[in-house]
């Protein structure tokens, strides 16, 4: 279940913000107080919602606890004591108060814990002495400065014979929020909307309904995700679980962030995490190397992972970046897994030398293309070029280039910087394939200029769905569906990232 949190200075917003959320489907609401600007009328926030079939939570939170109540302590007990004489369903307390305020009629005792600098070491001991306060639901929220927060909270959470809520905040604590469920808590929190956080890293009830499927994870849900540092701007998870969701596969998809000093921790928690497999990015697709038991191949010669896998004990690396941006250009030329490539003797020009153009250029070598790289580095072209045989030359001279394929590998274009483009369009010929890796927009400034041009142009969408229904495939060992997946991706990108 998903407790969503309401804090608006009017009764009146509360009210209609609270029946909003029961026509969505909501089953249990908390009532901010603290956030109320004018007088608290607890009668009227109850009486008035009595028809709608969702329980209520009542909440008055101090300003050290992360609330804004500016009024004094004994008003603000009095309010919670209010809450508890007119029934309310559950009222949340503070563990330093909890003896203060005693139990009364049907209302449930939520024992409340909040640090909002970290999550300290004695975090079982901190429930212990929590679990004698008479708590009917034990609740502690920490932030979180490290993924090995996660397993600590939801692992306490998940051996805890109360019920207990544990939840990291910050974007590195997401995944306990998401993985609630599957660690035993009886709900977790979520906001009315994804602009109006009430804790840091909360996510919206749309989000935690729609995109995690938060209400279908349970003891048994497989866990996969991707892991990059930052994350915020991943749109994997929506791709993922409406794949999840069409195959009725029990399983669900999160966002781990993860800074490169704690990588190894987190390979080492995966699997008491429950996680089968990753999603592998920017900055650890070759620092991940060191923890993989096997690699496919290609991977060898790639020296970038961008999928990894655990199964039967092992840790195995593949990357489908490779074969998802070479089945992308043969398919424009015509013909994928033709014999000899439709990509030989090609003149292809690789703008970017960095993870994205690793992948690339093997496939472009691999086939017979010959291949020029361009970086605004110009050691990271010249090393990329060494490695692979290729030519590497000035960022300046790339428009003087000479070729049949261009392929952007930089994040020149991408939202929200769209009215950038790596190339002038004058560069552009009706003879050259074009090819962004970019994916938000889908319609870069330089696919627009391409086609002004008459050159065929294959964007990121097509190379960001066809990579992750190889992921999924790995992942499952089933086909994901293709069509929703581009769909579900480009609903995600919106009609701004779109260009239209």
């Amino acid at each position: 279940m998903i407790c969503v949190a309401i804090g608006r200075s009017r009764h009146k917003h509360i009210l209609a913000e609270h029946r909003h959320l029961c026509e969505q489907g909501a089953k249990l609401v908390e009532l901010r107080l603290d956030y109320v600007t004018s007088k608290i009328n607890i009668r009227r926030l109850l009486v008035e919602q009595r028809d709608l079939d969702c329980q209520i939570i009542i909440t008055c939170r101090r300003l050290e606890d992360g609330g804004k109540w500016t009024g004094s302590e004994e008003a603000r007990q009095l309010v919670l004591r209010e809450a508890i004489a007119e029934g309310v369903d559950y009222v949340d307390i503070e563990e330093d108060i909890a003896g203060q305020i005693p139990r009364f009629g049907k209302t449930k005792r939520i024992i409340s814990y909040h640090n909002f600098r970290k999550t300290p070491e004695n975090l079982r001991q901190i429930h212990e002495d929590m679990s004698k306060l008479d708590p009917d639901i034990i609740k502690i929220a920490t932030m979180a400065n490290d993924p090995h927060d996660n397993l600590r909270m939801l692992e306490m959470m998940s051996e805890s014979e109360i019920p207990t809520i544990g939840m990291c905040m910050g974007d590195i604590g997401t995944p306990s929020r998401i993985l609630a469920a599957k660690f035993k808590a009886p709900f977790t929190y979520a906001t009315f909307h994804h602009e109006r956080t009430l804790a840091p890293g909360q996510l919206s009830f749309h989000q935690m309904t729609d995109i995690y499927r938060y209400e279908h994870i349970g003891p048994d849900t497989v866990v996969y995700g991707v892991i990059a540092d930052p994350i915020g701007h991943t749109l994997s998870p929506h791709v993922h679980n409406a794949a999840f969701a069409a195959r009725e596969i029990d399983a669900v998809y999160c966002p781990f962030r993860v800074p490169s000093d704690g990588l190894e921790q987190f390979m080492e928690d995966a699997p008491r995490l429950g996680i089968r497999g990753l999603s592998v990015t920017i900055p650890h697709k070759e620092a991940i190397a060191k923890y993989l038991t096997k690699v496919d191949p290609a991977v060898k010669s790639i020296a970038a992972v961008n999928t990894v896998i655990f199964e039967n004990g092992e840790v195995i690396g593949y990357n489908t970046d490779y074969n998802s941006a070479m089945d992308c250009l043969e398919h424009a030329m015509g013909g994928i897994g033709v014999k000899p490539s439709p990509l030989r003797n090609q003149r292809a020009l690789v703008l970017g030398a960095g993870g994205v153009a690793r992948p690339i250029v093997y496939g472009l070598k691999n086939r017979g293309a010959f291949v020029t790289i361009a970086s605004r580095t110009k050691q990271r072209a010249e090393r990329l070029a060494t490695a692979f045989d290729c030519k590497a030359i000035d960022w300046e001279s790339r428009q003087r280039a000479q070729c049949d394929i261009l392929i952007n590998c930089t994040p020149i274009g991408m939202h929200p910087n769209v009215d950038e483009s790596p190339v002038s369009k004058t560069f552009l010929k009706p003879s050259i394939l074009v090819f962004d890796t970019v994916y938000n927009p889908e319609s870069t400034l330089l696919v627009k200029d391409a086609r002004a041009r008459n050159c065929e142009a294959i964007t990121g969408v097509e190379m960001f769905v066809r990579q992750a229904r190889l992921q999924f495939y790995l992942f499952t060992r089933q086909e994901a569906p293709p069509n929703l997946m581009r769909d579900v991706l480009k609903k995600a990108i919106g009609p701004i990232g779109m260009g239209r």
